[in-house]
């Protein structure tokens, strides 16, 4: 399976791996970190020099009971990180993480390669018809509610089920849009109870049906931490685990804060899959 990305082929035929970097001060694990342009900088030659194939960018916070972030502060944080990677790593693949259509406007005139939109199109109903206009990958995921609600009780008829039934009415319009290529995404920890995210990672070849690329990001999250009663600074360990699971049940893309632990473990699970 090949895509198309602003003039740049991708083959997910073989496990890709998605580094994070975070602007936001807020974000659950990381959040802050990164103070300066410097620090910035420095992160993202990390992350390029440890083997990933795409930088996700993200300036707003998404964890639980996050309010949403206005899109001009949100590009104001974005535009000179853009930019420096697209012309210092040219070969690397740009991913924005927003759920705001101007914002990713803005990123993929300014050479952004994908839009990771966490809401699916539904916090910003201008989104689909934005995306349209570009030659762009696509990573819808699933979240219930917005990221100041989604953990407020999450319930489902049954969540394989209804993420289905939700992927199915999202792929269908987005099948329309001829020049955008989609990648779906179940949406670990966004809208689900714990035990949501196993029956999610141990059926996640359920999604198969649709054709796509599936991206699994598992990476430090609470459903390894709090059944742990750790914190997600160690729980490295888990994720590891849980990811080798991912890739063994069809994920395509592993969206992971941790590049070099999981650039090795993806080239011995394709040791394991060419024999």
């Amino acid at each position: 399976m090949q895509y198309s990305a602003q003039g740049k082929l991708i083959d997910f035929t073989i496990p890709r791996i998605m580094g994070i970097v975070n602007l936001s001060q807020d974000s659950f694990y990381d959040g802050g970190k990164l103070q300066t342009q410097r620090d910035i900088e420095a992160r993202i030659n990390q992350v390029v020099e440890e083997g990933a194939d795409f930088i996700d960018f993200g300036a707003a916070s998404s964890k639980p009971g996050s309010k949403l972030v206005d899109a001009s502060a949100e590009w104001k944080l974005l535009e000179p990180v853009i930019s420096y990677t697209v012309n210092t790593f040219p070969s690397v693949l740009v991913s924005i993480d927003t759920y705001n259509a101007t914002t990713a406007k803005k990123a993929l005139e300014n050479g952004a390669h994908c839009i990771n939109d966490i809401s699916g199109g539904q916090i910003d109903n201008h989104m689909f018809a934005t995306i349209s206009q570009y030659n762009c990958i696509y990573i819808c995921m699933h979240m219930l509610g917005t990221p100041q609600t989604m953990q407020v009780n999450p319930t489902y008829n049954n969540v394989l089920d209804d993420l289905v039934k939700y992927f199915a009415g999202k792929v269908q319009v987005l099948n329309k849009m001829r020049s955008v290529d989609v990648i779906l995404d179940p949406g670990f920890g966004f809208g689900k109870s714990v035990d949501h995210n196993y029956v999610l990672l141990k059926k996640l070849s359920a999604f198969s049906i649709f054709d796509k690329p599936l991206l699994v990001g598992l990476s430090r999250k609470s459903m390894f931490y709090k059944p742990l009663g750790l914190t997600p600074d160690r729980v490295l360990p888990a994720t590891l685990g849980m990811h080798a699971i991912a890739l063994q049940n069809g994920a395509n893309i592993l969206r992971v804060h941790d590049v070099k632990e999981h650039v090795q473990l993806v080239k011995v699970f394709n040791l394991l899959s060419s024999n």
